[in-house]
């Protein structure tokens, strides 16, 4: 198990510090089935996750719901027929905090959940 699904959402101020290139190298090791994706000049953690149907993807929609709310952390989630793609990124920095890794890895820990 990852150390990030042990770990817990920090307070993210507009001041706190992005993660660096370094950082971003290490924690993306801890999720490698996530892609780092620049949107509006903003980087972010995104997943597809594929399901048989509607209603699999939408009860994992939930689930992630769920955990974005324990976390007092928001993703992006886009529902689609058999897939849900969720993107983790700190709207306050503008960019990666730890807590999008640390979300990252709760989410696909809801898989076996």
């Amino acid at each position: 198990m990852s150390d990030l699904t042990q770990a817990k959402c920090e307070a993210c101020r507009a001041d706190a510090p992005r993660v660096s290139d370094d950082e971003l190298a290490v924690l993306i090791r801890q999720i490698p089935d996530w892609t780092p994706v620049v949107r509006d000049d903003i980087l972010q953690l995104e997943r597809v996750y594929k399901f048989k149907n509607f209603k699999q993807a939408w009860a994992f929609h939930h689930k992630v719901a769920e955990l974005a709310e324990t976390e007092g952390h928001h993703p992006a989630l886009l529902l689609e027929w058999g897939k849900l793609t969720v993107t983790w990124w700190s709207h306050s920095i503008k960019g990666l905090h730890k807590n999008d890794f640390i979300c990252a890895a709760k989410t696909d820990q809801l898989l076996s959940a």
